[in-house]
């Protein structure tokens, strides 16, 4: 059985906050698309280094969705993450789900000196 939206966001947000990079990878679909200002990245590949260099920016953060909007396979996402050396006050995302993985996301925040 396919998850739903709201599965496949658990598990993401449930991966992210572990530090979990492969975790957080094994739920977008083989060509799915990361759309952020630096530019399109595009597969699982793509998805692992943009993660990547979130994690990095932001080690052992904590992670708050104040707000979490579902419409059908969409998602739209406001988060904030603060760790020991930076925080982001206004992360928003989307999220296109489809067959049970993410197939594309946006992302957008302001990565700041605590």
């Amino acid at each position: 059985m396919t998850r739903t939206p709201k599965e496949i966001f658990k598990h993401h947000a449930e991966t992210l906050v572990a530090g979990d990079l492969e975790g957080v990878v094994s739920d977008y679909a083989e060509d799915a698309v990361f759309i952020s200002p630096t530019g399109v990245k595009r597969g699982k590949a793509g998805v692992r280094e943009a993660f990547a260099q979130l994690l990095s920016e932001l080690p052992d953060a904590k992670w708050a969705l104040p707000s979490q909007i579902y419409d059908g396979d969409a998602l739209f996402l406001e988060w904030t993450a603060k760790s020991k050396e930076n925080q982001v006050e206004d992360g928003v995302d989307t999220f296109l789900f489809k067959d049970g993985f993410i197939r594309l996301q946006t992302v957008r925040y302001t990565l700041k000196k605590v």
